[in-house]
């Protein structure tokens, strides 16, 4: 397969030379642990533990509340300190359970398995299961929930996002560097699930060794092939991943597996590999600490629950005071007014920035020039599906195909005029979201 994109898309200053470079570095929390019980997408984890008891490393705290839910282990042994509300990246405070750090990471034992290949697929998946398993690229869908498809029969791709588009991040780039057997391992586990699957790994070409690398380790490996993608944001989106690698599209009333395919991040892929191999539950992942305002931009292998802070200051804090910071990439994350908040599953980055360019920015009247037509992947209006938003019309919104929006920001990047053209169409995709929800509660 030759290098692969999508209809769309724009090309922003990708920043990743800050931090590309710096290998993983793992460091030991030494403040207290916060583990809120929504990071993932449905119903809230349950706490299974009280005020005061002692918990070990690797041991559940929260089980899944339900089918679509998914249970939160402590990275850390102490003493449950707390169960209260605390405050997370998006700005919500939610019930967290706060765990006081002994500094002495005594950890429970774990069921390693020898040969993986002698598993069944139920086991397979209750593995994932248990570990914790969510999309970490920053959905944070319950993984096995997505590895049990109605119609597993039908499925013919899985397709693991390598591509890293947003600018600034590299843990995805360092972990294909270092850790690429457990890639290709937790693929090869996956496809056990699958029997009509190929494995397809998406990277884009400003990864060249990264490409050469995964080829290299997967020239034996008949059911798994490198896909070289054009470097193009958002190229990573599921959407766009899946048009580039395998020609199919989807919209927002379809599931990646009514077009045969499932999509997971890097990071998720080795979560799946560390759960069935490993029998280790979700208890660290890499966050990459960049941006001019960070003294030593890093990729940092961290224990959930850490709070920012603590990661700024393992890559040796800040040269200059940063006028904006960023949990996530610069075109899809959370702007954030504060370090006291604790990492989940889903935060792959903190970008931190002497200067804010965007609030610098004076919107000028729109031109009508069509360019965030021309980049949005969608194939949308933007301009007029945000006169929509911003008038409240729900209904012109609605008509003109604004619930396909997949909220990237290439738009607001394209606009000469500088105005912010996403913000309100996700505001009122929001709202039209919540009437059709509350509308399907009255029947």
């Amino acid at each position: 397969m030759g290098h692969k994109t999508f209809i769309g898309g724009v090309h922003p200053y990708d920043g990743k030379e800050l931090s590309k470079d710096s290998p993983i570095k793992e460091v030991l929390p030494k403040g207290d642990m916060v583990y809120p019980v929504s990071q993932h997408i449905g119903a809230p984890a349950k706490p299974v533990v009280a005020v005061g008891d002692t918990v070990l490393k690797g041991q559940m705290i929260a089980e899944a509340g339900g089918f679509v839910s998914s249970p939160i282990y402590s990275s850390v042994s102490g003493k449950v300190k707390a169960i209260e509300k605390r405050r997370v990246a998006v700005g919500d405070m939610v019930d967290s359970i706060v765990i006081e750090n002994d500094g002495m990471f005594t950890e429970t034992t774990y069921e390693s398995v020898e040969d993986v290949t002698a598993l069944s697929k139920e086991e397979i998946i209750e593995k994932v299961k248990n570990a914790g398993v969510v999309g970490m690229g920053g959905a944070g869908f319950p993984t096995h929930v997505k590895l049990s498809p109605k119609e597993p029969d039908k499925i013919e791709y899985i397709i693991a996002n390598c591509a890293e588009c947003e600018p600034y991040l590299t843990s995805d780039y360092r972990r294909m560097l270092e850790n690429p057997e457990e890639l290709i391992g937790g693929m090869k586990i996956i496809l056990q699930l699958f029997d009509n699957a190929k494995g397809i790994l998406g990277i884009e070409d400003n990864k060249p060794d990264c490409i050469e690398k995964l080829t290299e380790l997967t020239k034996d490996e008949p059911r798994i092939e490198v896909c070289p993608l054009m470097t193009k944001y958002p190229q990573g989106g599921e959407r766009q991943l899946i048009y580039a690698t395998t020609g199919r599209a989807i919209n927002s009333k379809m599931l990646p597996a009514d077009a045969g395919c499932i999509v997971d991040n890097v990071e998720t892929i080795i979560a799946v590999y560390n759960a069935v191999k490993n029998g280790q539950p979700v208890l660290k992942r890499i966050s990459t600490v960049t941006g001019d305002a960070v003294k030593n931009p890093s990729n940092i292998l961290y224990s959930i629950g850490t709070s920012y802070q603590e990661l700024v200051d393992a890559a040796g804090g800040f040269k200059s005071q940063p006028e904006k910071i960023i949990s996530g990439g610069p075109m899809m994350g959370f702007a954030m007014f504060s370090l006291d908040i604790p990492t989940t599953k889903t935060s792959s980055s903190i970008l931190c920035f002497t200067h804010d360019e965007v609030a610098a920015f004076e919107p000028q009247a729109c031109i009508n020039c069509g360019r965030c037509v021309e980049a949005c992947p969608e194939q949308l209006i933007p301009s007029r599906l945000a006169k929509f938003g911003l008038r409240g019309q729900m209904d012109e919104f609605e008509k003109w195909h604004g619930l396909e929006c997949i909220e990237c920001g290439s738009c607001s990047f394209a606009c000469p005029s500088r105005r912010q053209v996403a913000q309100p169409i996700k505001t009122m995709k929001k709202l039209v979201l919540a009437e059709k929800r509350k509308q399907a509660s009255k029947k």
